[in-house]
């Protein structure tokens, strides 16, 4: 078991259109995932070096000056995440299945937070979510 790449970085928003004003219109990205769960917003802006997410999701996530969070890719998410929590890494969030990706967020020494992902196999439904949900 490996971390194979940094699966995405994640800023927190309190204001999805004005944000996705400025990440669409101010930078010229293109969204390319966009999902609503329970009122709550996560649009992603895929790069060739990685992904780009804001998101609304968590009401405790909220911007400040302590900067975005990394999700590092592994190879097996379950075994990655039973190694941790025997290590005694405090596990924040625990193995989180999605149609996507299955995800996991734990603390690191100081304090920070880091989010465990693995993506699954990409779904044709989710890629054109954005132009529909706009």
């Amino acid at each position: 078991m490996k971390v194979t790449d940094i699966a995405f970085t994640g800023y927190p928003v309190t204001n999805m259109r004005r944000a996705r004003d400025f990440y669409e219109k101010k930078l010229g990205l293109s969204p390319t995932v966009y999902e609503l769960e329970k009122g709550a917003s996560w649009v992603e802006y895929e790069m060739r070096s990685g992904t780009l997410a804001i998101t609304d999701i968590d009401p405790n996530w909220q911007p400040g000056d302590n900067g975005p969070s990394v999700a590092l890719e592994v190879d097996d998410f379950d075994a990655m995440m039973s190694h941790l929590s025997e290590n005694g890494v405090t596990i924040c969030v625990d193995k989180i299945d999605t149609p996507v990706c299955k995800i996991g967020t734990i603390q690191d020494s100081e304090g920070n937070m880091i989010t465990i992902h693995s993506k699954k196999a990409v779904h044709p439904e989710f890629s054109n979510a954005v132009a529909n949900s706009a």
